[in-house]
């Protein structure tokens, strides 16, 4: 059975970074596009970054560029979200998700994937 489970979510001052995990489990996930997403209150969901395995692109939303970086330790059976820079905007719900496909990542985080964790709250606020 496909699990995804994440972790590092908490409270945060403005500028700081966490790290966010995602334990992957009953799937190889190497095989899996990768991505993580956010809700807000108030706001849609938004794709923030997502890693295809078709062309190995990654796909970062303009909201987090140059702040935020996707890995995965296949070995592992994990995925990460690096999150540096935090501002209060960044205040959400991050999921991570996995979906079996070829699509290239920015298409990944536009229409979102078919497997999801439960989500975990990060706050930035001082």
């Amino acid at each position: 059975q496909l699990q995804l489970v994440e972790s590092g979510g908490g409270l945060v001052q403005p500028g700081g970074s966490l790290r966010l995990s995602c334990a992957a489990s009953g799937f190889v996930l190497d095989a899996y596009a990768i991505g993580w997403f956010r809700l807000a209150p108030g706001k849609e969901r938004e794709g923030i970054s997502c890693m295809s395995t078709s062309d190995l692109s990654t796909y970062y939303a303009d909201s987090v560029k140059g702040r935020f970086t996707i890995s995965r330790d296949s070995a592992k059976s994990m995925f990460f979200l690096q999150m540096n820079s935090l501002k209060p905007e960044d205040t959400a719900v991050y999921y991570c998700a996995v979906m079996l496909s070829t699509r290239i990542a920015s298409t990944l985080c536009y229409y979102g994937m078919d497997n999801w964790g439960k989500g975990t709250l990060v706050t930035v606020s001082s």
